[in-house]
């Protein structure tokens, strides 16, 4: 009998009904997130050089959003490099109370989709904190999906991420933001945790993927959580281990998958073909800067976290904001919550309790349901193409491989694109990954037709500016062995879906001696 797991799911529900009855204020919440944000930070060296004492006394005591005014006037807008180069470099260095007060214990390193160092993002005590208490939401939101059985509480977590061992560095650690995090992992959730702390702890990528698929037999997995590419080679390897039909054959309880940082749309139809019955989708919006947002009901959108340690703006990503090559403009036009409007692109600053400030961190977004603060992730802001005034997003790009797949019954989990000279004009070169034979100048038309319908940027330059499309196709070994090349294989990493600059080169040149 799953008594414990009826408890759970009893106790889930309830709290999950009553967060629901309770009515959204994101205003308010946003402006309280401020105030404890500059209230804990007004003394540091960031905090002192940028007035925080007199913004934080405008929010306490002013009316408006004259605070707001104060904030964006006295603080610069920052992206990785210049608030390591400035500030956090100093903190990594151990100094105390540079952007958030104290040392800092950890770095979370993220190389992201397309950098090729890795990035050291400070991860506080209070952002751990914040991190668990919305993870802790997010685990009440499933009582609003009444079709999970009760003893599913008491399965195994399935979570394939980076290696949760960290390096020792002079006074503080460094590692993957799961290895910082999976160490305060409350006592009660270690029995259903897998692939459990020794394995997790490797971290060579192919003794990993090894280790869990001898051991797969032996646990009952309820959920998984992760990359949708990496577990798709996982499930298959387990399946061809095993002589499976489909992985339900050996875990027959699994019944949900909680991914982000990707759109899942090319991996799905994938997926499905390794599942012998529907898993429920659950996404999450979980970055090395904060855990920014998840979907807290069945068929919804991604709802902002706005009461846990992070304060939001937002840039309409237009040319009126940043120039063809994704670089911010000088003084943008910059947002509070309850300014954005529906169906807009907008690229995200976050200001957090780990002493990022006005930091823009890459990502565009699309509010879908404003009243709901429900966003869905539409791309990066380097990310895109835009040659000639095509804007190509990389929402539209996942959106017509995937119809494209459904049409020709393909299933292409990986691809890139890079802009071209097509003198005396400009053209796209696809790169799309399949193992079965593709018919490049069919799927060349078919997606070509599909981004038309799509974008109507993208229609009126094919008439114009971008005169032609180019669709080669690639065994989906090429996009891992590259991936491995550039020390980017598991755990969060992800193949840019655009490739710019250095890399087109890197890129070229890996298929010459490889692929040609």
């Amino acid at each position: 009998m799953a008594v414990l797991g009826r408890l759970l799911k009893g106790s889930i529900k309830f709290t999950s009904t009553i967060q629901q009855i309770r009515k959204i204020k994101p205003a308010k919440w946003q402006k309280k997130a401020f105030t404890k944000l500059l209230s804990k930070a007004r003394y540091t060296q960031f905090g002192e050089k940028f007035n925080f004492e007199e913004i934080l006394s405008s929010a306490i005591f002013e009316e408006g959003n004259e605070f707001y005014e104060k904030f964006t006037q006295n603080v610069p807008i920052y992206d990785y490099t210049r608030i390591y180069n400035e500030w956090w470099y100093k903190a990594r260095l151990g100094e105390k109370n540079v952007c958030w007060p104290g040392k800092v214990k950890y770095f979370a390193l993220s190389s992201g989709t397309s950098d090729a160092a890795s990035k050291a993002i400070p991860v506080t005590k209070d952002m751990i904190k914040a991190i668990q208490r919305t993870s802790i939401n997010q685990i009440i939101t499933l009582g609003q999906y009444t079709e999970l059985p009760a003893d599913l509480f008491e399965k195994g977590y399935l979570m394939l991420g980076g290696s949760t061992a960290l390096n020792e560095v002079d006074s503080h650690y460094e590692g993957d933001l799961s290895g910082i995090t999976t160490g305060t992992i409350p006592i009660w959730f270690q029995n259903f945790y897998k692939p459990g702390q020794k394995i997790s702890a490797l971290r060579d990528w192919e003794n990993k993927l090894e280790d869990i698929t001898v051991n797969a037999p032996n646990w009952d997995i309820g959920f998984l959580a992760g990359v949708p590419a990496w577990h798709t080679i996982l499930l298959e390897r387990i399946i061809k281990r095993y002589n499976l039909k489909n992985i339900h054959d050996m875990w027959p309880n699994l019944t949900a998958f909680a991914w982000g940082g990707v759109s899942l749309e090319p991996y799905k139809q994938g997926l499905e073909k390794l599942f012998g019955k529907p898993v429920i989708y659950i996404e999450t919006y979980m970055a090395s800067e904060g855990f920014l947002a998840y979907q807290d009901r069945p068929d919804g959108n991604l709802r902002l976290v706005l009461n846990r340690g992070i304060f939001f703006e937002f840039i309409p990503f237009n040319e009126e904001n940043f120039d063809e090559d994704g670089n911010l403009v000088s003084n943008p036009e910059t947002l509070m919550v309850q300014d954005v409007k529906e169906d807009i692109d907008y690229a995200l600053l976050i200001s957090t309790c780990s002493g990022a400030w006005r930091y823009l961190i890459g990502d565009t977004v699309k509010f879908t349901d404003k009243k709901r603060m429900e966003i869905k992730i539409t791309g990066r802001t380097k990310h895109f193409l835009s040659l000639c005034g095509e804007h190509l997003s990389v929402d539209n790009m996942n959106n017509g491989i995937e119809l494209v797949s459904k049409d020709l019954g393909l299933d292409i989990r990986e691809f890139t694109v890079i802009g071209v000279k097509h003198p005396p004009l400009f053209a796209h070169q696809w790169y799309v990954a399949s193992d079965v034979k593709v018919d490049e100048e069919q799927f060349c038309k078919l997606l070509d037709e599909k981004l038309c319908e799509l974008n109507d940027d993208y229609a009126v330059e094919r008439r114009h500016g971008l005169k032609n499309i180019f669709v080669k196709v690639l065994p989906q070994q090429a996009f891992y062995e590259w991936m491995k090349k550039k020390g980017k294989v598991g755990g969060q990493h992800k193949f840019p879906r655009v490739l710019k600059g250095k890399l087109i080169d890197e890129w070229q040149d890996f298929l010459k001696e490889n692929y040609s």
